[in-house]
């Protein structure tokens, strides 16, 4: 009887092509959930290229992890994006991809982005996605343990394609974590004067540009 049931709903799903998008769009809102990019494709020749520079200076240690990340944003989800049954709205389609930091030294690490990674593409049927670059982004942590503190900066695309330096500023205390809050997210600040005046003389930095790579 299982066997039954299971074969009748494979047949019935293979003749419904209604049926078998709607599972397709399922699992990869379920795969978008768990950090992947869902129906979304990589651009397999991107050529427009940028070098991402991370600089430290005065940290209070050393820090074994250092990952980086590009963010893509379709930009007409209104016209492409997948539409949620429950609203009628059409979802936000954006994608965070890994971005290799090389070490150059102690205080610096490069690493390439493609603002043309993503893949323009009519994924839900409705018209054609276009995705744009939309910034980058690193994270640090002082061995990777459970419960450090990230330390987080993000550069905003128009920066980062102008060369502009965008520097963060942060509270050593913090490093390696924080004994109240275990896996804090450190975003810094690029104003120091917000911090308190005895905090002002003792902060660390973290500085994020971009660079084109001529062809």
């Amino acid at each position: 009887m299982k066997f039954t049931q299971c074969l009748a709903l494979l047949l019935l799903t293979a003749c419904n092509p209604e049926i078998a998008m709607n599972q397709e769009h399922a699992a990869a809102e379920a795969d978008v959930a768990n950090g992947g990019r869902g129906l979304a494709k990589l651009n397999p020749a991107p050529r427009k290229a940028y070098e991402l520079t991370l600089r430290l200076k005065d940290a209070p240690g050393p820090f074994a992890v250092v990952s980086g990340v590009a963010q893509y944003d379709v930009v007409n989800e209104d016209q492409c994006g997948h539409v949620e049954p429950a609203t009628g709205t059409a979802s936000r389609i954006t994608s965070q991809e890994d971005v290799v930091l090389h070490k150059v030294s102690d205080t610096e690490y490069r690493g390439m982005v493609y603002l043309d990674l993503m893949q323009d593409e009519d994924y839900y049927g409705r018209g054609v996605c276009r995705w744009e670059f939309t910034g980058a982004g690193v994270m640090l942590k002082a061995t990777g343990a459970e419960g450090e503190t990230r330390f987080l900066s993000f550069i905003e695309a128009d920066r980062f394609k102008k060369g502009d330096v965008m520097t963060r500023y942060y509270v050593p205390r913090h490093y390696p974590r924080s004994e109240k809050l275990p896996d804090f997210g450190a975003s810094g600040t690029e104003d120091p004067s917000k911090y308190r005046p005895e905090l002002q003389g003792n902060l660390f930095t973290a500085s994020l540009s971009g660079s084109e790579v001529q062809p």
